[in-house]
């Protein structure tokens, strides 16, 4: 049970009819390709992985480099009898973004199945308990669908909610609102990290139709040719999101600018308005001999009623001219 705790997450031997027997570390090492088709799946980032995967394998070293490598992107290489895979599903781990994508990487072949991750995946727990319910895969043809049917079906909802954002912040902005910026950038960003992943493996599970394993048939193809159509979906989707969101953000920008441009416009027309007043204030209030009306009680007055007037003139003049 240690061992499991340490690197080994699961590792079953399938009966070829959707079941298995689950088995640990002296069964891996005792295990022949008459015993049935073996998956062993491990955590990379543990040492005991990585030494059984380098001593004990058996795999080319290039297979090994790539089941241990930290940061990967989808694709998928034959080599000899068998392929190297590696896919990328959302992120539904607790306190975790769903567009920090976890990446599964297998070595499969007629008689053997090794993947390994590290951060957990739903997808696989899945896996498991088909086989439980002995409805879990019959061949390696059977476990490829079922890991990127299982990973391509999760990523559907984490779009939708993308989408569901730019629907929201669009009606937001139609009716006057103008604080959407932060939410706009999240919802770009979440975007832009999907579609990093969907892209490539959208081309490594379309070139998984043509590969010529003969251990990947005719209805293998025909549902991957399905789960491709979906990933190309959703990178459709996720373009149509970043178009959106550029529109978005450009009628944010448009409207911000026209609110500046407005409020300068009042204020040019303010300081028309207010800067002749402001010259014959200043003019009248030097403290110099001559000032006309300086010996006169009520000429404070008539200065206020000549201003007034002249204020109500440039006011009707800017109308006249539609300025204002």
């Amino acid at each position: 049970m240690a061992a499991k705790q340490d690197s080994l997450i699961c590792a079953y031997i399938l009966d070829g009819h959707g079941g298995g027997r689950e088995i640990w570390w002296p069964d891996v090492d005792g295990w022949k390709p008459e015993a049935g088709l073996l998956w062993l799946h491990l955590d990379h980032s543990a040492p005991k992985s990585q030494e059984w995967l380098r001593r004990f394998s058996g795999l080319d070293p290039l297979v090994v480099e790539a089941l241990l490598a930290d940061d990967t992107r989808p694709r998928c290489s034959e080599i000899a009898d068998g392929m190297l895979i590696i896919l990328r599903g959302v992120n539904l781990n607790p306190g975790a973004d769903a567009e920090d994508m976890v990446a599964i990487r297998m070595w499969i072949d007629r008689g053997r199945i090794i993947s390994t991750r590290h951060r957990h995946l739903k997808s696989i727990q899945d896996i498991r308990d088909q086989i439980a319910a002995r409805h879990g895969p019959r061949g390696p043809g059977d476990f490829l669908v079922q890991v990127a049917d299982r990973l391509t079906a999760r990523m559907g909802p984490i779009i939708d909610e993308i989408e569901e954002t730019l629907d929201t912040l669009q009606d937001e902005l139609s009716r006057g609102g103008d604080d959407i910026g932060a939410r706009l950038g999240l919802a770009r960003g979440k975007a832009a990290q999907l579609r990093r992943y969907l892209a490539p493996q959208r081309d490594a599970i379309t070139r998984l139709q043509t590969e010529q394993q003969d251990w990947l048939g005719d209805i293998h193809r025909a549902h991957l040719h399905e789960i491709a159509d979906r990933v190309i979906r959703y990178v459709e989707d996720l373009d149509l999101v970043r178009e959106r969101s550029s529109v978005l953000q450009d009628e944010m920008i448009h409207r911000l600018s026209m609110q500046m441009n407005k409020t300068m416009y009042l204020l040019s027309i303010v300081a028309g308005v207010v800067l002749p007043l402001a010259l014959v204030a200043d003019l009248l209030g030097m403290s110099v001999g001559g000032i006309p009306g300086a010996g006169t009680g009520g000429a404070f007055w008539i200065i206020v009623v000549l201003l007034a007037l002249v204020a109500a003139g440039e006011i009707w003049l800017f109308r006249r001219l539609k300025w204002i």
